[in-house]
């Protein structure tokens, strides 16, 4: 028995949640994931899973054994990449998660100029507004919005994003400025359902929160068909700084409301603390941080 493989397929077999998740992740026949993982019992001696038509769960023994697999299995990909090299020549494949508009807008230009710098490495960006597990999916690096509620992971903090309320300036013309938020009932909504409800907008309001009613006369789900919504004159729209910095500093939107907006929320180029950090990685942060940070520093205030 290859203990190594049997081990890896075990933990894909819990991560995926039932034996044929896990066969199709790995590309392999169920029979030989089921076989592998009868294997490992057998040699134990005790039962691992539990099985049932759909989901698996861990013994006691499973669960404690797991955690020593992934351990293990985690030491010596460490192992391999450091004999490869990945820890003393900065090479490989980097992979990069983030936003998908400040992704496509200012991660990637730098990730542009990286790979110029860089020859031996190679960089897969992923654009999406899903936030990554890092624990679990195989990424290097992730560029978030907000706080980080998982302690294990380490950031370093690039710029700040506002939420910003925004209309062209001839609906703003035609139908007035609101000088505060009770006054958006008097105008049209167009909504970004991504980022809050098509029926209500949420204010600071001194310590507290304000929940105020929009009439959304449009409701869309990315940012980028509210802006251009809001640049034809349809209403006004909240979104983030970044996402019509451009807009603002063309003439064709105006902020509003700029007092009342609520705290503005980190922006950090996020990896796992654990272990040793390969070059590839901490040579794209040494790379990166500055360049995002002058390019993201006027995103605070469009």
């Amino acid at each position: 028995m290859d203990r190594f493989e049997s081990m890896s397929i075990l933990v894909a077999a819990v991560e995926a949640g039932s034996l044929s998740a896990a066969a199709r992740r790995l590309g392999v026949p169920l029979a030989t994931v089921s076989r592998k993982v009868s294997e490992l019992e057998t040699h134990l001696k005790t039962r691992l899973l539990n099985r049932s038509n759909r989901r698996l769960s861990l013994t006691d023994a499973g669960r404690s054994y797991v955690a020593g697999c992934k351990s293990i299995l985690e030491e010596l990909e460490e192992i391999e990449r450091a004999a490869s090299g990945e820890f003393t020549v900065p090479k490989g494949n980097l992979i990069v998660t983030a936003p998908i508009v400040l992704g496509r807008l200012h991660v990637l230009p730098v990730a542009a100029e990286f790979l110029k710098a860089y020859p031996e490495i190679d960089v897969r960006m992923l654009l999406s507004d899903r936030v990554v597990n890092l624990m679990e999916d195989p990424v290097d690096l992730a560029v978030r919005i907000g706080d980080l509620p998982d302690s294990s992971l380490v950031a370093t903090r690039v710029g700040a994003i506002r939420q910003v309320v925004c209309a062209s300036p001839a609906y703003l013309a035609a139908r007035g400025t609101p000088k505060n938020p009770g006054e958006l009932s008097q105008h049209d909504g167009v909504t970004f359902e991504g980022l809050m409800s098509p029926a209500a907008w949420t204010f600071a309001a001194g310590k507290a929160d304000q929940s105020v009613p929009i009439h959304s006369r449009l409701v869309v789900n990315t940012a980028e068909a509210a802006i251009d919504a809001a640049i034809a004159g349809v209403g006004i729209t909240r979104v983030l700084s970044y996402q019509v910095a451009d807009a603002v500093r063309a003439g064709k939107l105006s902020i509003a409301l700029q007092e009342f907006e609520p705290p503005p929320w980190p922006l950090s180029l996020v990896y796992a603390g654990q272990g040793l950090l390969p070059l590839k990685v901490r040579a794209f942060l040494d790379f990166a941080v500055a360049r995002l940070k002058a390019r993201l520093q006027a995103i605070g205030s469009p």
